[in-house]
C-alpha cells in the first residue's frame, strides 16, 4: 500500500532558521480542527468501516491516510526546525489547547463517510490558502501549496468514489 501522493517533491526545509510567526501560522495545519491529524485519524476510523462494506475503498482511505501522515510530518520537521516543539496542541502558542479526538468525524454509513472525508479536505483546502496568503516565508509557502496539490488529489478521488458508490447503490436498488 502507498500513499496516495502526487510524484512531485516536497520542498526542503531543513535550511531554514527560526521563525515562531510562520510555525505558529502552520500549526493549525498540524492538530486542529482540519488539520492532518484529524484527517489521519478520520481516514483510519472510516478504513475500519470501509471494511465491511468494500475492501478496495478501505484500502483507498488507507492511502489517502499515509499521504496525510507524510504532510503531518513534514509540518512537524518544520515547526521544529522554525523553533516551535510540534506537540499535539491546536496553536504552541496557547498551553491550554490540547488536541482531542472530537475533531474527527464519526460516520459509519459509506456515503456519510465519503461527504464528511471530503468535506474535510476541503476545509483544509481553505485553510491552506489562507496560510498562504499571510505566510511571507516563501519555502514554507511552497511547502503549504505542495500539500495543497495532494489535498486537491483527495478531493478528486473521494468524488469519484462518491459518484461510484451512489452509482453502484442505484444498480444495487434496480436490481431488485
Amino acid at each position: 500500500m502507498k500513499p496516495l501522493s502526487l510524484d512531485i517533491p516536497f520542498p526542503d526545509t531543513s535550511h531554514l532558521s527560526k521563525d515562531i510567526r510562520s510555525a505558529n501560522i502552520i500549526s493549525f495545519a498540524y492538530a486542529s480542527l482540519h488539520s492532518e491529524l484529524t484527517a489521519i485519524l478520520q481516514y483510519n476510523y472510516h478504513a475500519i468501516h470501509w471494511a465491511n462494506f468494500d475492501k478496495e475503498y478501505a484500502e483507498t482511505m488507507m492511502c489517502i491516510s499515509l499521504a496525510e501522515m507524510i504532510h503531518i510530518e513534514k509540518l512537524g520537521e518544520t515547526m521544529l526546525t522554525l523553533g516551535v516543539d510540534p506537540v499535539y496542541k491546536q496553536s504552541p502558542a496557547y498551553p491550554e489547547l490540547w488536541y482531542n479526538t472530537s475533531c474527527v468525524a464519526r460516520s459509519k454509513t459509506p456515503q456519510k463517510m465519503l461527504i464528511d472525508d471530503i468535506q474535510g479536505e476541503l476545509n483544509a483546502i481553505t485553510d491552506y490558502k489562507k496560510m498562504v496568503a499571510i505566510l511571507t516565508n516563501e519555502t514554507v509557502s511552497a511547502l503549504i501549496q505542495r500539500i495543497i496539490m495532494d489535498e486537491q488529489l483527495h478531493v478528486e478521488t473521494l468524488t469519484k468514489l462518491l459518484k461510484k458508490y451512489k452509482h453502484d447503490l442505484c444498480n444495487t436498488t434496480n436490481d431488485h
